[in-house]
C-alpha cells in the first residue's frame, strides 16, 4: 500500500553532564579540578533518498530518538558526542509541525535538514575554576535535546502527472507509453495510490509520469480523498488531462468538471501547462473534434489504449512539449540551494541547572511549578539531594 503521509515524534539526544572531579595523585593531595565536559546530544536528521518512493516505513506514532551524550569525567577527559540520528525519506518530502508550519521540503537527493536539535553539554568543574574559586564544587548538567511532533508528507515529484475522471484510462496509458505495470481493469477507482513510470525516449532522455488516482467532483473539497490526490499534481511540470471520449456526455463537460476542479484547490494547477488525450477512440466510428477554451492547453490527442493508435505520436509529442527542469537556484556563495529549511529560532534557557556534591543548583530565573520539577528529576535530582534555587537551600523529598 501506498503511504504518502506519516506521524513522528523526533527526540534528539540529551547533552552530557560536565564532570566533578579533583586531580588526585601520589605526592599531589590537594590537586585542582579536572572535570572534562560532557559530549553534546545527537540530533535527528532527515536525509531524501532517491531510491525510496513512499513513507510505509514510518509507523504511526512512532518514536524516534538520538543518541545521549556522554558525561565528562576525571583526568580532563570529555564525554562522547551522542549518535545522530539520520532517517532516509522520498525525495519530495515536505515536512510540517503542529501548527501546519512548512519546516522543510526535500526537493533533491541527498538534501538533509535538522528536525530535532541535541541539548547542550554540561561543562566540568575545571571550566569554573578561577583565581578567587580554585576548588569548585559543581559542574554543568546538560541540557536535554528538542521533542517535536512532526508530520511527514510526500509530493511526488514527475515531468507529468495523469488527471481525469475515473474509469478514464490514465493506468492504461502509463502502461502503453512507461515501464510502469499499474492495476487495469474495466470499473472505475482501480488504482487507489499513486503510481510512477518512466518514459524513454530514442535519444535517452527519460520522463518521470505520475499516475495520479480518479478525481471526482468535489475533490478540491476533500471528496474521495480528493486532497491527498490533487497534492501529488502540484510539483508536475505538465499535466496529461485524460478523458474517455467514448463515454456519454459532452466532451467539454467532462473536460470542464476537472478544470473546474483545479482551479478550486488551487498552487498553480489551473495555470499548468496541459495536454488532452482523448481515449478509447476505438469505440468509435469516427475521431471525436475536441477543441479546449484554455490557451495553456498545448495540444489534443486522439489516442487508443487498447489498439496502441496514437500512442507512437503521444510518446514523441510528451518529450517535446514537456517543459525542461528548471536550473536548481545559486547563492551567492556559489552553492546549490536545493533545500527550502525554515528552522525554528532558538530558544535559550534563562537558567543553568548545576550539580554539586550536595545536590544541585538552579543559577538564573527558574520556571515554576511543574515545570522546575521536571528539569530537577530530568537533570536526576534523588532523595536526600539539597537543591540550591537562589538563597533558598531545599531538601528533595
Amino acid at each position: 500500500m501506498f503511504h504518502d503521509r506519516a506521524t513522528i515524534f523526533a527526540q534528539a539526544g540529551r547533552g552530557g553532564d560536565g564532570g566533578l572531579s579533583f586531580r588526585r595523585e601520589k605526592h599531589v593531595p590537594k590537586g585542582g579540578p579536572d572535570g572534562g565536559d560532557g559530549g553534546p546530544g545527537g540530533s535527528v536528521v532527515l536525509v531524501a533518498d532517491p531510491d525510496l518512493r513512499d513513507l510505509s516505513r514510518f509507523r504511526p506514532g512512532q518514536r524516534l530518538r538520538a543518541g545521549r551524550g556522554g558525561a565528562g569525567r576525571g583526568a580532563n577527559r570529555h564525554g562522547a558526542a551522542g549518535a545522530e540520528l539520520e532517517l532516509a525519506v522520498p525525495v519530495g518530502t515536505q515536512v510540517l509541525d503542529d501548527d501546519g508550519r512548512l519546516v522543510a521540503d526535500l526537493t533533491t537527493a541527498g538534501a538533509r535538514a535538522v528536525v530535532s536539535r541535541g541539548g547542550e553539554a554540561g561543562r566540568g568543574n575545571r571550566r569554573f575554576a578561577s583565581p578567587t574559586r580554585q576548588t569548585p564544587r559543581f559542574a554543568e548538567v546538560g541540557l536535554p535535546g528538542e521533542e517535536r511532533s512532526l508530520t511527514l508528507q510526500l509530493k511526488l515529484l514527475a515531468d507529468a502527472a495523469l488527471a481525469g475522471l475515473p474509469n478514464a484510462g490514465k493506468s492504461s496509458l502509463l502502461a502503453r507509453i512507461s515501464n510502469a505495470r499499474p492495476k487495469v481493469a474495466a470499473y472505475p477507482f482501480t488504482t487507489v495510490a499513486p503510481v510512477l513510470g518512466t518514459v524513454d525516449s530514442p535519444d535517452g532522455r527519460q520522463l518521470t509520469v505520475a499516475d495520479v488516482p480518479g478525481l471526482i467532483e468535489g475533490a478540491s473539497l476533500g471528496v474521495g480523498l480528493g486532497h491527498e490526490f490533487l497534492a501529488h499534481l502540484e510539483r508536475a511540470r505538465l499535466l496529461v488531462h485524460v478523458i474517455d471520449a467514448a463515454a456519454s456526455g459532452e466532451l467539454a463537460e467532462r473536460y470542464a468538471q476537472i478544470e473546474r476542479e483545479l482551479e478550486l484547490y488551487g498552487a498553480g494547477l489551473d495555470e499548468r501547462p496541459e495536454i488532452v488525450v482523448l481515449n478509447k477512440i476505438d469505440l468509435l466510428a469516427e475521431p471525436p473534434s475536441f477543441t479546449p477554451p484554455n490557451d495553456r492547453v498545448l495540444g489534443v490527442f486522439p489516442v487508443s489504449c487498447a489498439t496502441g493508435k496514437g500512442i507512437p505520436e503521444f510518446r514523441r509529442v510528451l518529450f517535446e512539449l514537456c517543459p525542461s527542469q528548471p536550473d536548481a537556484t545559486v547563492v551567492e556563495d556559489g552553492l546549490a540551494d536545493f533545500l527550502v529549511y525554515r528552522p525554528q529560532p532558538e530558544r535559550r534557557r534563562r537558567f543553568r541547572v548545576f550539580r554539586t556534591d550536595r545536590g544541585l543548583r538552579v543559577v538564573g530565573q527558574p520556571p515554576a511549578g511543574d515545570e522546575l520539577e521536571a528539569v530537577l528529576r530530568s537533570a536526576g535530582v534523588r532523595r536526600g539531594d539539597e537543591v540550591e534555587i537562589g538563597e533558598e537551600v531545599l531538601e528533595w523529598e
